[in-house]
């Protein structure tokens, strides 16, 4: 299965969260979301951030699974 890179909005919607929400979990914020890994950044400062959408997904599991204290 290839990864599913999309646009903050797009990304945000398909794991149910806000774009201020998935943005803030990046590492440059002390999040667990990794750039190169999990996003990457554009060529500008107005280019628009893409997401692998399954791994944020497979992050913010294992996330809530630590949070639960089930991990």
């Amino acid at each position: 299965m290839s990864a599913q890179w999309l646009p903050t909005r797009p990304a945000s919607e398909a794991l149910g969260c806000s774009p201020e929400h998935l943005k803030r979990q990046r590492d440059i914020y002390g999040g667990f979301l990794e750039a190169g890994v999990h996003y990457n950044l554009g060529s500008s400062v107005t280019a628009a951030i893409t997401w692998d959408v399954e791994k944020c997904r497979a992050a913010f599991h294992r996330r809530g699974l630590q949070a639960r204290g089930e991990a």
